[in-house]
């Protein structure tokens, strides 16, 4: 995986992202929340969910099949527990709203959930929780897109699933924990993108559509068409297997609307909750815990002589450190990709 030898100042591909959205007729405020979640997705390394989301969402705004007008509908209400009708809003503004929600739930009762059905795409999941573990609050985040599906069951040639990702932030006394997951073993991002690179997967990832392993993206678009296997693969792709159904149930289960329902277009099924460490054993005893734990995985000896044991997180929050002093190195193709769009939209391009 290669990046661009050009760098971005994030500031700049910020204003660049949330001005394209503005004038493709999102809201200021929408905007400025999607371009944000983008652009952070892009700091971490998450070059697939970052801004190369942002034609697909730019185009998506220009048909009206994500909604930019208006707030989620509240479908039920408890006092630690939410379901909304998005709407097809714009997902990554979605999940802000609802980490505020949960939030102010957590803080009264110790835990606050929303579900969110028919929401639109949520882009990249580590990029949220920073925001709720600077709290000191704990966050899980989930979700599935019932309206495609790329992933087989495991034992089973016919996708049923899609990656399904599903993702904890953990405070310590330090950087946060965060780790983000699909319950496959890779992701649709990138195996769309190494297809139309022509490149191939690391390992067998994969399997066609009569069975056989693979590690090339092109046995998803072949008929029969393969399937990208849980995680765990051949070998223990049970676990991951489990993990979709728990993210289906978390998602589309919660929510009331998934895979039992018409499909609506690329969009999501959201499961978010926040916890309040306060409300259990305490703040400085879950930082007393999560703190120990942690240094016995960094005092952990190295497998491989030089590289050291590290945290969930921890590679990515020291590249967007990196990458906010140095600029962003966007993935090869993603400004092209958006040049035909600030021609369009009349927006100067960093």
């Amino acid at each position: 995986m290669t990046t661009s030898a050009t760098r971005h100042a994030a500031s700049a591909l910020l204003t660049f992202s949330r001005d394209l959205l503005v004038a493709a007729g999102m809201p200021a405020d929408k905007a400025e929340a999607v371009a944000g979640i983008l652009v952070e997705g892009d700091l971490l390394g998450h070059t697939t969910h970052g801004l190369q989301l942002l034609p697909g969402y730019l185009k998506e705004v220009e048909s009206g099949s994500m909604r930019v007008q208006g707030d989620p509908e509240v479908i039920h209400a408890t006092p630690a527990a939410l379901t909304w009708n998005g709407r097809r809003l714009p997902g990554p503004w979605l999940v802000l709203q609802a980490m505020q929600a949960a939030t102010r739930m957590a803080r009264a009762c110790g835990t606050g959930s929303v579900a969110i059905r028919q929401s639109h795409h949520i882009a990249c999941l580590a990029a949220f929780h920073k925001r709720a573990t600077d709290e000191g609050l704990m966050m899980i985040l989930a979700s599935s897109d019932a309206n495609s599906a790329s992933v087989a069951p495991f034992g089973g040639l016919d996708a049923v699933f899609t990656p399904n990702p599903i993702s904890v932030g953990i405070p310590t006394s330090g950087a946060p924990i965060v780790t983000d997951i699909s319950t496959s073993a890779t992701t649709n991002g990138l195996t769309g993108r190494l297809h139309q690179e022509g490149g191939r997967l690391p390992a067998p990832w994969l399997i066609d559509g009569h069975g056989k392993p693979s590690d090339d993206p092109a046995v998803l678009f072949k008929e029969p068409k393969g399937t990208i296997l849980p995680l765990g693969g051949l070998d223990s792709g049970h676990k991951g297997y489990g993990l979709s159904l728990t993210v289906e149930a978390l998602t589309g289960g919660l929510a009331g609307f998934g895979r039992a329902d018409p499909k609506q277009g690329w969009g999501a099924t959201v499961f978010l909750q926040v916890i309040d460490p306060e409300a259990f054993a305490g703040r400085d005893a879950f930082l007393r815990q999560m703190d120990e734990v942690a240094r016995q995985c960094h005092a952990s000896r190295p497998a491989q002589p030089g590289r050291p044991v590290r945290l969930p997180g921890e590679k990515g929050f020291a590249l967007a450190e990196e990458q906010r002093a140095k600029g962003v190195a966007l993935h090869p193709g993603i400004m092209d990709a958006l040049k035909p769009w600030a021609e369009k939209l009349k927006v100067t391009a960093p």
